[in-house]
This record gives structure tokens, C-alpha cells and sequence, in this order.
């Protein structure tokens, strides 16, 4: 059997059983699972834990798939995107501000923290104007060579 194939089974399995917790989780309802304990620790828990186990299950393949790029000889390029992606936190760092903010739990984000949060959203929105730009150019070339 090929990874495809386990994978596509392994999505299915985590899929459906995610889908059994909503559902769970809806039919039971906010107020009731919000009042009671053993209500969260029977529903919301486990459909927390097929997140964990989803993530992770991403994190490791695209690990998996990175070094195995890097090995099969795409070393240049992968290190030329690795450098672009830290020149785009380093501006983005630049650019954010921070101020102490308080939390709804009562607790003091930092400065230092809410500029890193600043910094993420400005890298967000910078990588989303340049895939928009590069979407544009691409549609433009395509339809020049027309």
C-alpha cells in the first residue's frame, strides 16, 4: 500500500471522528457542556486531541517532505526561500509596535509579546500581498502569450 493511500485512510478515520464530536458537541449544546465538567471532558477533549493528532500528523510530513527535499539536491532554493521568509519577519518585526495589553484572564500580554504579535500579523499581510501580486502577474502572462 502506498503513503496515498494510508494517508487518504488515515484522513478519513480522523475526518469522521472529528465529525462525530461536532456533532456531539452541537446536540449537546453551549450552555449545557460550559455548566458541566464531566460534559467537557467527555466531548471537548477528545475533539481536541484529533486536532493535536491532525497537527502533528502535518508537522511531521512536511518535515519529512522538506528534508527529503533538501536531500535530493534543492538545497539552493529551499535556503533562498528559508532567507526571503526571515527577511520578511525582520521587517515585519521592524514595523510592529508593542504596548502592554491586558488579557481577559486578567494577566498582562507584554510589550515584547504584542510586538511579536504585530510583527506576525504584518508578516501575514505582507506574504498575502505578494501571493495576490504574483497571482496577478501570472493571470497578466498568461493571458499576454494569448
Amino acid at each position: 500500500m502506498g503513503l496515498h493511500k494510508i494517508l487518504k485512510i488515515v484522513g478519513l478515520i480522523l475526518s469522521v471522528l472529528a465529525a462525530i464530536w461536532l456533532v456531539r458537541i452541537v446536540i449537546t449544546g453551549d450552555t449545557a457542556i460550559e455548566n458541566d465538567g464531566d460534559l467537557q471532558n467527555s466531548l471537548v477533549t477528545p475533539f481536541i486531541y484529533i486536532a493535536y493528532i491532525t497537527m502533528a500528523i502535518a508537522v511531521v510530513l512536511v518535515l519529512i517532505f522538506v528534508l527529503k527535499g533538501l536531500a535530493s539536491g534543492n538545497a539552493k532554493n529551499t535556503l533562498i526561500g528559508l532567507g526571503a521568509f526571515l527577511i520578511v519577519i525582520a521587517i515585519s518585526y521592524m514595523l510592529a509596535s508593542g504596548v502592554e495589553t491586558p488579557l481577559k484572564d486578567g494577566e498582562m500580554l507584554s510589550a515584547n509579546g504584542s510586538r511579536w504579535v504585530s510583527a506576525g500579523l504584518n508578516a501575514f499581510f505582507i506574504l498575502a500581498a505578494v501571493a495576490i501580486i504574483l497571482m496577478v502577474l501570472s493571470g497578466v502572462k498568461k493571458i499576454a502569450k494569448n
